[in-house]
């Protein structure tokens, strides 16, 4: 009985630490969120409903169209880091923070299921975070870390830019209505449908005792919260941001074939859809570069088939994002999150055909 009455404030102590690591991830994700995201798209969404444009597009005017040349892919890259930089930190800092602030038994019980409830509570969880695809991708490889389940982590992942209320606004402002609800039809079938499905393709869709993994988890986290902080994120920052920069310097370099230029007859073809999707899915973009993109193309003439491919394929993944959690999924799960896009991308195009 004494045993008992000593081993009671122990675990209320625990239970107030813990509680207080989950506070502190919510107050620093809140205020990172604020400053990266919402204060700077608030600002955004009064300048789309008063001129009906974003900015440029990062891939360059009809007058200045990119070459291939590594001149070129250091220009891009260079821009492309000036936009998302503050967010890739941010992404970089709340995925090294979730996994020693936020409490294992809280996360595998909310999102370590393969069930359709775990993907469904992960995915609105992205809404409020409005990342582009590589600066979610951190916090990705840390809920995998965790031993959240394959499809909840996918559905936080493509759920922070395809679902984006922020872009959704913008695009509804600049574009028209008809491209903001192609967007959201097709980006809750990727973050829910698509992510619940990918759970067939790794191993944990077979039973698992969720409370067995839970003191695994338990066990193994030992020492301070410094040294395990410094070595989550150490560990993030010598994988991820090699394989980011030059990915992206990749992308750079090959952009003017990935997005050439077409004729009249060809601008709202199959071809152009199917192309143009493929495309989209391996370019890497910032936070809602995509409108001003598909802008620009619609006024040199791309019809509303490729554009509307884009508005699906280019936000949701990219090869530098997929090279970021590479070692977090499954191949399968990746090639199918892939080819996923990519086929949502050209139905898309083709309702865009018919209806833009």
């Amino acid at each position: 009985m004494a045993q008992l009455h000593n081993s009671l404030p122990a675990t209320q102590s625990n239970s107030k630490k813990t509680a207080l690591f989950a506070a502190l991830f919510l107050i620093i994700a809140a205020a990172g969120l604020w400053y990266v995201k919402w204060f700077p798209y608030y600002n955004k969404s009064i300048l789309a409903s008063t001129t009906h444009s974003i900015g440029a597009s990062i891939l360059g005017s009809k007058n200045n169209l990119p070459s291939a040349s590594w001149s070129s892919a250091w220009a891009y890259a260079l821009t492309y880091f000036t936009a998302v930089w503050k967010a890739a930190v941010l992404g970089i800092l709340l995925g090294s923070l979730l996994q020693v602030l936020l409490p294992t038994n809280w996360l595998l019980k909310a999102l370590g299921k393969t069930s359709f409830g775990s993907t469904a509570v992960a995915g609105l969880a992205a809404i409020p975070g409005m990342m582009c695809t590589c600066c979610a991708a951190p916090m990705a490889v840390g809920l995998r870390k965790k031993n959240v389940s394959v499809g909840a982590t996918l559905a936080f992942w493509l759920g922070n830019p395809t679902i984006n209320p922020a872009t959704l606004i913008f695009m509804t402002f600049v574009l028209s209505w008809k491209f903001t609800l192609l967007r959201l039809i097709f980006g809750i079938i990727l973050t829910f449908g698509v992510s619940y499905l990918a759970n067939r393709f790794a191993p944990e869709v077979k039973p698992v005792d969720i409370d067995k993994i839970i003191e695994k988890a338990e066990s193994e986290a030992s020492g301070s919260f410094a040294s395990r902080w410094m070595k989550s994120m150490g560990s993030m920052i010598l994988y991820i941001v090699p394989a980011y920069v030059l990915s992206v310097l990749l992308m750079g370099a090959v952009r003017v074939w990935l997005f050439p230029h077409i004729g009249e007859t060809a601008a709202n073809s199959l071809i152009a859809v199917i192309g143009f999707a493929i495309a989209g899915m391996l370019f890497v973009i910032p936070t809602a570069a995509e409108i001003p993109i598909i802008q620009t193309f619609m006024s040199f003439g791309l019809g509303g088939g490729p554009a509307a491919a884009l508005l699906i394929t280019l936000p949701s993944v990219s090869l530098p994002s997929l090279i970021i959690v590479a070692r977090s999924f499954p191949k399968k799960v990746l090639f199918f999150v892939a080819g996923s896009v990519v086929v949502l991308g050209i139905i898309s195009g083709l309702v865009g055909m018919l209806i833009l």
